[in-house]
């Protein structure tokens, strides 16, 4: 029994069929976050074809609450397909989704592959960042019932990453004051929710750390995203979602 495989494929299925997320059965079950690991990059592999390949990555789970919903300590990282990075402004349908909500993100593009000096912390990881700029992620959770999810089956589905929407593109030098940026979310010209990043360059060094441990390095020119500034919000056929964040501008999305 090719576990990793069935395990992958069991996944890729569902996505296909749109069918209503479910841990991975018993027999397929990850021992561990290496096998949860591995089992995302063979759903990886399944993907690509019809995603693009892995042009960057998400964390995900960053929150105590959210750790203890889903029964561990830390966070979780997953990919982002080529295929499913569009610019702001874009137009996208719910229809092509199971259960579409979405993330406000602080977004950056790496200089450089973060490979051969690791450990990476926010500290260092600072000169390797290129661009910053606002995002929404797309996240896909096919109507998972969050209580019930065990977040090894939720790394070994992509962490639920269905893509992201970036703004425009800021040169990040060190005036820029990363850890104290603002962003406002409204929908439809509404105020839904407004917050403050939450250390976005440790996230970075975090999933720096855990590709490296991987053997998969971030490489120069991905995008990677670094955490919700606000709570998770479900969006509709018809809204209309703009990010801002002081000093770097909006991203926006019009849902049909």
């Amino acid at each position: 029994m090719d576990k990793i495989g069935d395990a992958a494929d069991f996944l890729w299925s569902a996505h296909r069929a749109r069918k209503t997320y479910t841990n991975l059965p018993p027999d397929l079950a990850p021992r561990d976050a290496k096998e949860a690991y591995a089992m995302q990059d063979a759903f990886h592999a399944l993907a690509a074809p019809t995603r693009g390949e892995v042009a960057g990555m998400k964390i995900a789970t960053t929150t105590k609450v959210m750790q203890e919903l889903m029964g561990i300590d830390h966070p979780c990282g997953g990919g982002i397909f080529a295929k499913t990075i569009h610019q702001s402004p874009a137009r996208l349908a719910c229809a092509d989704f199971v259960n579409l909500r979405i993330e406000c993100e602080i977004a950056v593009r790496v200089a450089s592959e973060l490979s051969g000096r690791g450990p990476f912390t926010a500290e260092n990881v600072r000169e390797d960042v290129a661009e910053i700029m606002p995002a929404f992620e797309l996240i896909e959770d096919r109507h998972a019932v969050y209580r019930e999810t065990k977040a090894l089956s939720m790394i070994a589905d992509n962490c639920w990453n269905a893509g992201i929407v970036v703004g425009a593109a800021k040169k990040f030098d060190r005036s820029i004051d990363i850890d104290a940026l603002r962003g406002r979310l409204t929908i439809g010209g509404r105020l839904v929710s407004e917050g403050k990043a939450d250390r976005p360059l440790g996230a970075l060094a975090w999933l720096a750390n855990l590709a490296l441990e991987r053997g998969k390095p971030i490489r120069k020119g991905m995008v990677v995203i670094t955490g919700s500034l606000v709570a998770t919000v479900s969006v509709s056929p018809g809204d209309t979602a703009v990010f801002a964040v002081d000093g770097l501008g909006e991203v926006r999305l019009e849902l049909t």
